[in-house]
């Protein structure tokens, strides 16, 4: 274990960044020590993102600085960061797909024979990083093949071959299985026992208590707390850190009326699908798809939302077949999809946050049905995040700087801006804060009562256990159970998701 009284590593010291008319961290301190995992936990929009630009050597803050090993200083490029030993691991890796692996392991610094690259040294260093995270992967291969868990070794190993004494991760295993989690913490362990720095950045608290020896909590910028070590400390404590207030029921179920003739699909096919699927969903209710990585949940919701063409089967909204074929269509249907990836799929990142959120109602308020209506516009765009607490400058800015709690907020305004029959949620909560979770939650709740039928795909078993009126489960590529709430245990949900369950 870590000495908690030990000198850190790394220091914080009076960090403070300012955007326009935006304060993102507030002359914030604290240390990290070698040798520990130190958590670094906060709300969407704490600042966490901020403070590993900053250590990143991407942002130069406003005001304070950094201690490295006792010396004062401040990272001018990501060059000068990783000249010094750190290296920050974000949840969108930072390689290049079509290249190999070697060639991404020791980017910016090729071993040479004269002129010419040494492809034979490329290989045999690309092996050696490679074990270092016991990774058996060809050096050869080209890196877009390999399966996201696999990328993220690379990355880490790409980092050790760099030097770095520092390693930041940042939402690790929002996208990874339980036993891809489980080697990524064996590996975590290890660089801490060789006495390497992590700073971990997380809002699953299961993780902080079973990897992190220490944490520190951020709110709206501001250093509230660091814990040097975690034995006295609870999740309560750590949750009224974050939020500054008491969740004691995250979820808050509510049952509501139920009106039949909501969403109804018929023996649906299509890609990623092994059975025929069929499931209705009443107006009103919450309906939860847990499932497995792999289960088929994306898929069936990609053909429900017209992102994939069904190759057979019927969806019917409000009695009444739909045509489908496009999200274009399916819009147009009363049904709405809020994808996994909301960077990639459910946002326009360069575009204002009003922008995105006008995105699909724009079109039933245009002049002449030719010429956008700005002032809609505007009072919209206010109105949806007055009411749904999006945390932004103003409605003009970008949404791509956004948090991703508050991108999620924005994406369910576009929703809530029109009238929807159908509300289809792929994991609406991946990593995003207890407290933004809350009121997403909140917002779920809000659809239903209004009479939607509303859909959400989660790979947390408690979320769906917590949300949901009926559970159904996916297990490789077909439905395999449908449990009532009463029903719903998180044995036999679990057991129904397992592919041995099938025996």
């Amino acid at each position: 274990m870590p000495d908690p009284t030990s000198a850190p590593v790394l220091g914080f010291d009076g960090l403070t960044m300012e955007f326009p008319g935006v304060r993102a961290l507030d002359a914030v301190s604290f240390g990290v020590r070698a040798g520990s995992v130190h958590a670094l936990m906060g709300e969407n929009g704490a600042g966490k993102s901020t403070l590993l630009k900053i250590l990143s050597g991407a942002y130069q803050p406003t005001a304070g600085h950094l201690q490295l090993q006792g010396v004062r200083t401040i990272f001018p490029s990501t060059a000068a960061a990783i000249a010094a030993g750190v290296a920050v691991i974000y949840q969108e890796l930072h390689l290049v797909p079509e290249m190999t692996v070697a060639e991404n392991l020791l980017l910016g610094r090729y071993p040479r024979r004269g002129a010419w690259l040494d492809r034979a040294a490329l290989r045999a260093e690309a092996a050696r990083l490679l074990q270092l995270v016991g990774e058996d992967i060809n050096p050869g291969t080209r890196l877009g093949r390999l399966p996201l868990a696999q990328r993220q070794m690379v990355e880490i190993a790409k980092a050790l071959g760099r030097g770095a004494r520092l390693v930041a991760f940042d939402e690790p295993t929002s996208s990874l299985s339980e036993t891809e989690t489980r080697r990524l913490f064996a590996i975590i362990r290890d660089l801490r026992d060789r006495g390497h720095a992590i700073l971990y950045v997380t809002h699953r608290m299961d993780e902080v208590f079973e990897i992190c020896d220490a944490a520190t909590v951020l709110r709206d910028g501001r250093h509230v707390v660091t814990h040097g070590t975690l034995a006295d400390v609870t999740r309560d404590t750590l949750v009224r850190s974050m939020v500054g207030r008491e969740l004691t029921n995250i979820y808050n179920y509510q049952p509501r009326p139920h009106v039949p003739n909501g969403l109804e699909v018929r023996n649906l096919e299509g890609p990623g699908l092994r059975q025929p699927v069929s499931f209705s969903v009443a107006r009103g209710e919450i309906a939860g798809f847990f499932g497995l990585v792999g289960a088929g949940r994306t898929e069936l919701m990609r053909l429900l939302c017209g992102a994939v063409s069904p190759t057979a089967g019927k969806v019917m909204v409000h009695g009444t077949a739909v045509q489908g074929g496009s999200p274009r269509a399916a819009i147009r249907d009363g049904i709405v999809f809020c994808p996994e990836d909301r960077k990639k799929e459910g946002i326009i990142a360069v575009r204002s946050v009003a922008e995105n959120i006008n995105l699909s109602a724009r079109r039933n308020h245009l002049r002449g049905g030719l010429l956008l209506d700005s002032a809609w516009e505007r009072t919209n765009a206010t109105a949806q995040i007055t009411r749904l607490g999006v945390r932004t400058a103003s409605s003009a800015t970008p949404i791509g700087l956004l948090s991703g709690g508050n991108q999620q907020k924005a994406i369910l305004a576009r929703w809530l801006s029109e009238p929807v029959r159908v509300v289809v949620l792929d994991e609406p909560t991946r990593g995003i804060d207890i407290g933004a979770k809350s009121e997403i939650y909140a917002l779920i709740r809000e659809l239903a009562t209004a009479g939607a039928s509303v859909v959400i795909v989660s790979s947390e078993l408690p979320e769906v256990l917590g949300i949901a009126d009926r559970i159904f489960v996916m297990r490789e590529g077909a439905l395999a159970a449908e449990f009532t709430r009463e029903q719903a245990t998180p044995e036999a949900v679990l057991h129904a998701a397992l592919p041995s369950a099938a025996a």
